[in-house]
């Protein structure tokens, strides 16, 4: 294991200043970054929040009484390294919007419904293998005030944790086929055309449970020339 970060991998992320996304204006950094080399104890530890992960937290739609309005979707997949192995034993978290493209949070005056059986929020920890899983709501679109007219594009927050409190990587992933993506300056912040495709999740219909659910899959890549677009990373 590398004990600095592989710059190759740093192509694949966002510019920390992408004028169009107007927020990062005020908060991308003003000098060049410098890279720091990584000692055996960030590598390694200490685990964050692993031990608590409970039965069920990666059902986001049995959390509460009732289940939640909109469309049952799966979505798996698996966390993997620069060379495709799967990366066991990683903290994988999520939260998004309702089916109505609202989330619970002061913030969001959003005019749309909140749904008191949804709170968008999961957590799961990869297998041996790497992989998976969570039942969830398909997000819907909503507003957001960047620029005249501006709608985001359905998407699910990830964030995945390693060994180490500071190996916390964030991204985002979309679906197939969504009419949104040429207007959105976050989908488009990530230049590179392969880059952006691997933020979008792909259909799985060989893992849809008929009558139930559809399913899409996101593998997450943590580093590499094929490496997930990561928001903290640049």
């Amino acid at each position: 294991m590398t004990l600095l970060y592989p710059l190759q991998s740093l192509a694949a992320h966002p510019p920390r200043l992408s004028p169009a996304y107007r927020s990062t204006v005020k908060r991308a950094p003003q000098k060049p970054l410098i890279p720091i080399r990584q000692t055996l104890s960030e590598l390694t530890g200490p685990v964050y929040g692993h031990e608590t992960v409970r039965q069920n937290d990666n059902d986001l739609t049995i959390q509460h009484k009732g289940e939640p309005l909109g469309e049952r979707i799966i979505v798996h997949g698996h966390v993997l390294d620069e060379d495709g192995r799967g990366v066991p034993n990683t903290l994988v978290e999520l939260w998004q919007a309702n089916a109505c493209g609202r989330y619970i949070h002061v913030v969001d005056q959003h005019p749309a419904p909140l749904d008191p059986n949804f709170t968008g929020a999961g957590r799961a920890q990869t297998d041996a293998s790497g992989y998976y899983r969570f039942v969830t709501i398909k997000p819907g679109a909503y507003p957001w005030g960047n620029h005249h007219n501006a709608w985001r594009p359905a998407h699910i927050h990830f964030s995945v944790f390693g060994h180490s409190f500071i190996s916390r990587l964030v991204t985002q992933m979309y679906f197939p086929g969504d009419p949104l993506f040429p207007f959105d300056p976050i989908f488009n912040s990530v230049t590179d055309e392969k880059a952006r495709a691997r933020m979008i999740s792909s259909f799985d219909l060989e893992n849809t449970q008929p009558e139930w659910a559809l399913c899409y899959r996101f593998n997450i890549v943590l580093r590499g020339r094929n490496a997930t677009p990561m928001e903290n990373k640049s």
